[in-house]
């Protein structure tokens, strides 16, 4: 006897066949991971060290106006990443 989650893994696939990935592509995503890993990492440590500077001048101006971009810059890669990733899948 199957359960609920067989059974609606097994319309899920019916409905939307999934993906199968060649090797290449499987790389391909996650290089892109790590990039973009790498990326977000660089974007923290600058802003991070921004923010720090603006606690020391006690500017919380300018640490609202970093932290709104730290959080615009993560959704942006974060966005970034997701239609990289759709468009090799894609070619599957």
């Amino acid at each position: 006897m199957k359960s609920a989650y067989e059974l609606a893994m097994e319309r899920l696939e019916a409905k939307e066949p999934g993906v199968t990935l060649s090797e290449e592509q499987r790389a391909q995503l996650m290089e892109l991971d790590r990039v973009y890993q790498a990326k977000k990492a660089e974007k923290e440590l600058f802003l991070q060290g921004e923010m720090a500077k603006a606690r020391e001048r006690g500017d919380a101006e300018a640490l609202d106006s970093l932290e709104r971009q730290l959080v615009a810059d993560r959704s942006n890669l974060q966005a970034e990443l997701k239609a990289k990733k759709e468009q090799i899948r894609a070619k599957a």
